[in-house]
């Protein structure tokens, strides 16, 4: 959309009040498109609905329902023309689905369609059977294979919004069991979905069951179980969230839970961990058995204080009443700064919003209430935002940024000529779900997905980066040299997730998939991950197709990450150059496909592979708390073995805790821990509880290459 029809767009809504100008188009069998078009006149209180012509002969005949899937449709009128009038709609104009019908063919003009697409579906219990929401769910499921290995490289995106209740109406078909079982009647969700609830608080959407399945090694093996999202709802018989990386749960109320992960298939089952923020668990304490890792934050469970298992690092950040320390288990008794992800949802005056919480200082627990949806600000969707679809460009994307407005980024493929651009104070990019959104580069842009300019109170969340060419970065956030104070209002990135390789064909070379030159930024979970499998062939074509030095470099000050996954990268994975970091929960696999030590070794080929997470010799002051880097070396010549784990100075105020290595697979072993220290995973798991200016070896001195503006945006050679 140009500027000029953004401007158009709010001046109508203030005269007339229309809900949207927007041209949508219904798929039909045969691929057939229709274009059609509604209208909503406020001060009339009237509905004028236009399409193109199709069939072959008669009337087009017009029945009205209350939601897309309501159980009662009425007729409202017929007529030969191109446009109907329905002067008497159901008061909430969202309330008002049309369908036309002629010659046996039926599409559907609803406005919620109009604003959201046709990758978003809602869900009213108002006038809808209970069972409806979840069979539609399930039933789109199964006919586009979410749920197995297919899965993982569709191009479909989904959201699944679910309206408030009324009059003690649930979502629950009703059922038992584990939510894995048959007999539990569970809502399935696959890859690249959301659930969203539009009330206030989580209890104003109560859903009976929700299940993930995993679909390796016979329904036990969930480790590649990635890009899927829940929010803002309430869980009323069971929550088998049976998930690994770059899978968001927040802002839920659990009722009952009979067990957190899956049985189905094999009993042996195993996922490599996940994400779980400002979560209520009524009535018992989960079990995540079989989990790898899993970081935790803002959780309040029922009394106790024993495990709730986990294998490797378990962080449990601002909980309640969480597990007791011990080796796996690192309780950490609050959350020194956040601010909790933006969420769409539906007012007491009937129209969409998005609310934007504040930011928390030390905070233990959730941010909501049964009654209070927490401190922060409810923006107009419709004023204040531009409802991104599938098929707009970054020209259009910008040119609203640039006019004031937010970005609401519904489910699809924005493939792009040049990056969006964040360049305003408290400007937000919000996806409809944490892997709902995908970013896709075309040939022509050589600069990467997201630039964002040192700026106050910006906040980039629900986003899934790819790049299917050369790039210098997928994201930046702030300029060279950004040296601005953001305490006051940080920088806030929240469910982000950047992939190298998997899903393209040619090579490609990346030299960082997120960089931070900003200060006061606060990280709320990334997946940063270098593809180790994928459409393509693997090995050692992977190793020269799919390159990235890269994961994260941090130059920035006092920035902060809370659950930061970081995997297969080529060279240091997390590379942190600014002052009073921290990092709470890090998980890492090393790059599965170098293939000699020669090809990997670092500090001018004197060391043996890369550290997972490398603080530079230059840093003054860090602390992190649980980090787990894992052996995986099976695409080498079985030579390939990485010195340390994690590499610091022997500073008195940089402080790495609850450390841990092992080995998963392959010959290859991390050889320590930290610094020379520690132990090889040749014998086993090896923890390291404390380094701090320790006795260990410090690494070399070394000079990083980074990008900069003399050498952006062309490519910098590896």
């Amino acid at each position: 959309m140009s500027k000029k029809t953004i401007l158009l767009f709010g001046f109508m809504l203030f005269l007339c009040s229309f809900t949207s100008l927007y041209s949508v188009n219904q798929k039909l069998e045969g691929n057939e498109k229709i274009e059609r078009k509604i209208i909503y006149n406020k001060k009339k209180h009237n509905i004028t609905l236009s399409w193109a012509a199709f069939g072959s002969s008669g009337n087009y005949v017009i029945t009205r329902g209350g939601s897309r899937l309501a159980s009662d449709f009425v007729s409202i009128g017929s007529t030969s023309k191109l446009s109907f009038i329905d002067n008497k709609p159901n008061s909430n104009k969202y309330e008002n689905y049309y369908k036309v019908s002629r010659s046996g063919i039926t599409v559907v003009i609803s406005l919620e369609n109009q604003i959201f697409g046709d990758n978003v579906y809602f869900y009213d219990r108002k006038y809808e059977k209970a069972e409806s929401a979840r069979n539609d769910i399930n039933a789109q499921f199964s006919a586009i294979g979410l749920g197995g290995a297919n899965g993982e490289w569709t191009t479909k995106r989904q959201s699944y919004y679910f309206k408030p209740n009324e009059k003690g109406q649930t979502y629950d078909v009703g059922g038992s069991g584990s939510a894995s079982s048959a007999s539990a009647n569970a809502i399935e969700l696959g890859f690249y979905s959301h659930i969203g609830g539009l009330g206030k608080v989580p209890s104003d959407v109560k859903l009976g069951a929700i299940f993930t399945r995993p679909h390796l090694s016979g329904g036990a093996n969930a480790t590649c179980t990635f890009w899927r999202s829940v929010e803002n709802i309430e869980v009323m018989r069971d929550f088998a969230w049976t998930v690994s990386q770059s899978t968001s749960a927040r802002r839920i109320l659990i009722g009952s839970t009979s067990k957190y992960i899956s049985d189905i298939g094999d009993t042996n089952f195993w996922g490599s961990g996940g994400f779980i923020a400002d979560t209520y668990y009524a009535s018992s304490r989960p079990s995540w058995g079989g989990q790898q890792q899993w970081y935790t934050r803002n959780a309040v469970f029922p009394d106790g204080s024993g495990p709730m298992g986990g294998s490797y690092n378990m962080v449990w950040q601002g909980c309640v009443n969480p597990p007791q320390a011990d080796d796996v288990n690192s309780p950490i008794a609050v959350t020194p700064i956040i601010r909790e992800k933006p969420f769409l949802f539906l007012d007491a005056d009937g129209e969409y919003k998005v609310f934007v919480p504040t930011w928390q200082k030390d905070r233990v627990g959730v941010s909501w209430t049964s009654t209070d949806m927490g401190k922060g600000e409810a923006q107009d969707l419709l004023m204040n935002w531009y409802v991104a679809k599938e098929g707009d460009s970054d020209v259009e994307i910008n040119a609203a940024l640039k006019a004031g407005k937010n970005i609401f980024f519904t489910p699809g493929h924005y493939s792009l000529n040049a990056p969006i651009q964040v360049n305003r104070k408290d400007a937000i990019l919000l996806g409809a779900g944490i892997a709902s959104v995908t970013l896709e580069p075309t040939d022509k842009n050589t600069w990467g997905c997201i630039y964002a300019d040192d700026k106050d109170g910006i906040i980039i969340a629900g986003l899934l980066m790819d790049s299917l060419n050369s790039t210098t970065y997928q994201v930046r956030i702030g300029n060279d040299g950004a040296n601005a104070n953001h305490s006051v209002d940080p920088i806030l990135l929240s469910d982000i997730t950047c992939r190298v390789g998997g899903v393209q064909s040619k090579n490609i070379q990346i030299q960082a998939s997120m960089q931070i030159n900003s200060n006061n930024v606060i990280g709320d979970h990334f997946w940063l991950w270098r593809a180790d499998h994928g459409s393509q062939r693997g090995g050692d074509a992977r190793w020269t197709r799919d390159r990235c030095k890269n994961g994260l470099i941090v130059t920035g000050n006092d920035v902060t990450l809370y659950g930061l996954f970081t995997e297969h990268y080529q060279e240091y994975e997390v590379l942190w150059l600014g002052e009073r970091g921290r990092t709470f929960f890090f998980q890492n696999e090393p790059p599965y496909d170098a293939p000699n030590q020669a090809t990997w070794s670092s500090q001018g080929g004197r060391v043996d592979g890369y550290a997972a997470f490398k603080v530079a010799n230059t840093v003054k002051e860090h602390h992190s708390i649980g980090m787990g880097s894992y052996a995986v070396f099976t695409g080498t010549d079985g030579k390939v073995n990485k010195k340390n784990g994690f590499e610091v100075p022997n500073s008195p105020n940089v402080k790495l805790e609850k450390m841990c290595t092992t080995r998963f697979a392959g010959p290859g072993n991390t050889q320590n821990v930290i610094n020379s220290t520690g132990g090889s995973t040749a014998t086993g798991v090896k923890r390291v509880a404390l380094y701090n200016n320790g006795d260990g070896i410090q690494p070399y001195n070394e000079e990083f290459t980074l990008p900069n503006r003399e050498s952006y945006p062309e490519y910098i050679n590896m």
